[in-house]
């Protein structure tokens, strides 16, 4: 068996292998990984973090990454689970997202290691005719083959031609970039077949292709996703990173250790025994994987200050184990507003009363003034009255 750390970090949790035969060869030579994403929004994601950690692995090895940045094909919108066409992006959103992408990456990519390419360097400079000759090398039922397009199709719901370009033009970045492999989530394996299907229709090799898990976000039940709320940014300060972490649910923490980090299989068994025979709690649990994620993205000595100014609020001996959360945007608001807005008191005389009183506070520091304005905050706790605690989430 191969004992190379970054070998084995890299082959758990994964899904698809093509061909099955990929991790025999993996050591050998170096190999010309692609991985692509799209700038469709601003902010990468830890559910992007999955990928990126797989590359760094095999970063690790000898091997160099191609990191694509689509600026083409973010025009158009991967169809990908989506029940109807995706609005058009603009040039000018997709070249200022495009930008903090680069910075994003290197936070987990080794920068020495990797080459960043766009592909309107190429898709933008393809002529009518060329892009007739790519569409020719598949064909329709083939594409409603594709789990998205053939719900859509059956329910009679529209699907415009732009979609079906999609993933003929990520596959064809494969061929134009001759890789050797493609990485991606497992709600991209029609993309990625696709690519090994057009290099072998330019009489190339075809590349393996690898899938990693969907990573739940911090509602625990669907992917994460910005424009869901559900997610944390890997730009995301260390103290709101700390906060957010301890806010997933309590079965995600094994998940996320083996998927995000480099915690030993071992270790994670440990935990997840402790965990199940009431040795240790989760929260402690939770704990670790938020010092070892902010201080991965960060440094430890902010994951640790993070750590102690969130235990500084959190662990106040009258505040319940299990408080409720708050989900609220990231604008300045009133508290008033905030406050009968979530329907947390019957009425705007009673919350008078209650600041008056001295009895709502936010970190324990009383709010006097019953037109306070404030600037939501992750890991903020609200107090109304004596035994009433909501946690702050700003989504």
């Amino acid at each position: 068996m191969n004992t190379n750390p970054s070998l084995q970090l890299f082959l758990r949790g994964l899904v698809d292998v093509i061909p099955s035969t990929f991790p025999e060869t993996i050591s050998k030579k170096p190999l010309n990984i692609k991985f692509g994403a799209d700038p469709s929004a601003p902010d990468m994601h830890l559910g992007h973090m999955v990928v990126l950690r797989k590359l760094r692995n095999l970063q690790d090895m000898g091997h160099h990454v191609t990191f694509l940045i689509g600026d083409f094909t973010a025009m158009i919108g991967d169809p990908t689970g989506k029940s109807e066409t995706r609005p058009i992006l603009t040039q000018e959103q997709v070249t200022k997202n495009a930008i903090t992408y680069q910075t994003q990456v290197f936070k987990i990519l080794d920068p020495d290691k990797t080459t960043v390419v766009f592909n309107a360097s190429w898709l933008g400079a393809m002529s009518g005719k060329e892009m007739i000759e790519l569409s020719a090398r598949h064909t329709v039922a083939r594409m409603l083959e594709r789990d998205d397009f053939k719900k859509r199709f059956a329910e009679n719901k529209a699907i415009s031609i732009h979609e079906f370009l999609y993933p003929l033009l990520q596959g064809y970045d494969s061929v134009v970039l001759k890789s050797d492999v493609e990485i991606g989530g497992t709600d991209q394996l029609f993309n990625l077949l696709m690519g090994r299907h057009l290099q072998r229709e330019y009489d190339q090799k075809e590349q393996s292709v690898v899938t990693v898990p969907i990573l739940e976000g911090l509602d625990g039940k669907i992917k994460m996703s910005k424009s869901l709320g559900n997610h944390i940014p890997l730009l995301e300060t260390a103290d709101d990173m700390f906060g957010k972490v301890m806010s997933i649910p309590d079965e995600l923490i094994i998940r996320y250790f083996s998927l995000l980090t480099d915690v030993s299989d071992i270790a994670i068994s440990e935990l997840a025994d402790s965990m199940a025979n009431g040795t240790l709690n989760p929260k402690h649990a939770k704990e670790k994987l938020a010092h070892t994620l902010v201080t991965m993205l960060h440094d430890s000595e902010k994951a640790s200050a993070a750590q102690a100014r969130f235990n500084q609020i959190f662990s106040k001996k009258d505040m319940p184990d299990d408080i409720p959360e708050l989900s609220v945007g990231k604008d300045e608001i009133r508290l008033s507003d905030l406050v009968m807005g979530q329907n947390l008191l019957p009425s705007r005389k009673e919350y008078q009363r209650l600041v008056q009183q001295g009895a709502v506070s936010i970190n324990d520091v009383p709010v006097t003034d019953i037109q306070f304005q404030w600037q939501p905050e992750n890991a903020a706790v609200l107090r109304i009255g004596k035994r009433r605690f909501y946690k702050i989430v700003v989504g």
